[in-house]
């Protein structure tokens, strides 16, 4: 199958990575990860060890075919600059696949692409930048993708077995904007955190305090999202929260990289979008404003 992965930062390089053993794909990304790619090829370490020849170019119009699938990976605030791009190329079979944390890349993406060529997916695989052309994979983690209409559809079985034929195992879900709630709560709970204390992933559950902190995120996003229509109970997204600080103890959340690098968080659109819904649907949601607040000074 014909790949572009487009935001091809971590965890878009090590999704294009393993896919490309058996597919013809293609990163987009910045231009120093693009030129070390290109000259030296990617290195995957960590649990996945690869080193890859794969094609990396900086934008679309570099691209000589036609993709059948895009995998879309750029942070959730650069989203509809993102889809805006990637129109001009979108052909009537093609496929939009969206890897991308926050709650409301969907609604964005819906506006500029048609609602029947997109697909969400979520993932709790713990992928660090470390240099250009290099990304450490330190957690193993879960992968599910679905279809909006809840439908386990043909295409969806494919692009499944694509990835669990390169060695990524991958669910599908009956009701991904669930999943992808779910998702949001884990990071809401995790990141902000790791970002204001400076820490690993696995910190959190060392540190009583902070150990506390996560399980009192968890509950209160959960109180929001019981009046978006959701029905998990606050004991699944705190297990689950729990085995994902677990299995990605040694990773340093995205959040936490992108402050150390100088660059935008994705809080406003993780605990700030929490904040936001929690207001408006007269639900408490405090602790997710004051985090947001915190971290956008950082």
């Amino acid at each position: 199958m014909n790949i572009v992965v487009f935001g091809s930062g971590a965890i878009g390089s090590f999704f294009g990575g393993v896919l490309s053993i058996k597919n013809n794909v293609v990163l987009v990304g910045r231009k120093n990860h693009v030129n070390e790619i290109n000259k030296n090829g990617l290195e995957i370490r960590g649990k996945t060890q690869l080193k890859l020849k794969i094609k990396a170019v900086e934008q679309l119009k570099e691209i000589h075919f036609s993709p059948d699938l895009i995998l879309l990976t750029v942070k959730a605030f650069d989203t509809t600059l993102a889809v805006k791009k990637i129109l001009p190329f979108l052909s009537k079979d093609m496929i939009l696949l969206s890897f991308q944390n926050g709650l409301d890349n969907y609604e964005q993406i819906k506006q500029v692409i048609p609602e029947e060529q997109i697909l969400l997916g979520v993932t709790s695989h713990g992928v660090q930048f470390s240099n250009p052309g290099i990304i450490v994979h330190q957690g193993m983690g879960s992968t599910v993708i679905g279809e909006i209409s809840k439908k386990e559809t043909e295409r969806l079985k494919k692009i499944a077995s694509l990835f669990n034929e390169a060695g990524i195992t991958i669910e599908v879900s009956h009701d991904i904007l669930n999943d992808i709630w779910k998702k949001a709560i884990v990071n809401a709970s995790i990141n902000p955190l790791t970002s204001i204390f400076s820490c690993n992933n696995g910190y959190l559950l060392e540190n009583p305090v902070l150990e506390y902190l996560v399980e009192k995120i968890c509950r209160e996003s959960v109180s929001v999202a019981h009046q978006q229509g959701y029905s998990f109970s606050n004991d699944e997204l705190i297990q689950m929260t729990h085995k994902v600080i677990k299995d990605t103890e040694q990773n340093f959340s995205s959040m936490l990289q992108s402050i150390q690098q100088g660059k935008r968080t994705e809080i406003d659109q993780i605990n700030g979008k929490i904040s936001e819904i929690g207001i408006k649907k007269e639900r408490n949601s405090s602790l997710n404003l004051l985090l947001t607040k915190i971290v956008k000074s950082l």
